[in-house]
């Protein structure tokens, strides 16, 4: 898939999710009526994936049919060990992250396109990630989806991540800071587009990982498009081509199927009151991109929810 936009598609497609923090516990209950209550693992404060979970969370709310409790976590890997522990019900992944996920996961739908993009400061000559060689390069917080992908993104680039490049793991926030004071050379970040902590372009440039799709594709399969940042997305920025794969909104096999269909409800029947203000991108939700989770099967209740809307 290509996925070329122009901005006011760009904006109006817009996607969905986020990122953040740790923690949580228990297992589905009753709320203050006598709907599921599902632990909804997330990401980073102030990303995507926590983003989307908590207007996941509102539109529980109003709907009345389940209540949503997100929990801010590191992102994909930390998301995917908590179901797998019993600590959340559902989580969100990148679907390079789900492969071989332990636990038995399931998927409630495929949600949007996540957008990898590498940061650098304004001034940088940096202008292609093998140029990243001898650097310090941020690849996301410890158990993020983006410290997985950023490895597969230095070796489709012919670096080593273990001896070219000096790796380091902080969340977004504290990898923003140490790449404004020249800590760090570069950052990678998962996410949608744009960014705010991501200071485009004044004082700050995204690299171009267009050329890196392809032999991702070769090595990994078909997980990664080549999607395009369109000009101004940041605004002031030239467009450029980035890597993109889908995120998946996953559940554990104790989920009920009364909550995994009440959340296909909401996913399906709610589409715009999902978009966060923090950020945009490829929207996927309408029927037949929500089922297609790949590899990953659907959750029997989300399965039976389609179906009933769909036939």
């Amino acid at each position: 898939m290509t996925g070329r936009l122009d901005r006011r598609k760009f904006l109006a497609l817009a996607a969905i999710g986020a990122a953040g923090v740790a923690g949580a516990a228990g297992v589905a209950g009753c709320g203050s009526g006598d709907e599921p209550v599902v632990r909804l693992a997330s990401g980073e404060v102030g990303g995507f994936y926590h983003a989307f979970a908590r207007l996941l969370a509102a539109a529980a709310a109003d709907a009345g049919t389940v209540r949503i409790e997100p929990v801010a976590t590191s992102g994909s890997r930390d998301n995917l060990a908590m179901l797998a522990r019993g600590d959340a019900q559902a989580g969100l992944a990148l679907a390079d992250s789900s492969r071989g996920a332990p636990g038995g996961v399931l998927a409630l739908g495929r949600v949007y396109e996540n957008y990898f993009q590498l940061a650098v400061r304004a001034d940088s000559g940096v202008r292609r990630v093998a140029e990243l060689q001898g650097r310090r390069v941020n690849l996301g917080a410890q158990g993020s989806g983006a410290a997985l992908t950023g490895e597969r993104i230095l070796l489709a680039a012919g670096l080593d991540p273990a001896t070219d490049v000096i790796v380091e793991h902080r969340p977004l926030r504290d990898a923003a800071v140490a790449l404004r004071s020249g800590a760090v050379d570069a950052l990678l970040w998962a996410g949608g587009v744009p960014t705010a902590a991501l200071e485009v372009p004044l004082r700050m440039r995204l690299v171009d990982l267009g050329e890196l799709a392809a032999p991702l594709r070769q090595r990994y399969g078909h997980i990664y498009d080549r999607v395009e940042i369109p000009g101004n997305a940041y605004p002031g920025a030239s467009a450029i081509h980035t890597v993109g794969v889908a995120n998946l909104l996953l559940a554990s096999p104790a989920l009920s199927d009364e909550a995994a269909a009440a959340i296909v409800d909401l996913l399906a029947g709610r589409p715009d009151a999902l978009v966060p203000a923090e950020a945009a991108g490829t929207q996927f939700l309408d029927a037949r991109s929500l089922i297609g989770t790949g590899p990953i099967p659907l959750h029997p209740g989300a399965a039976a929810a389609y179906r009933r809307r769909h036939g």
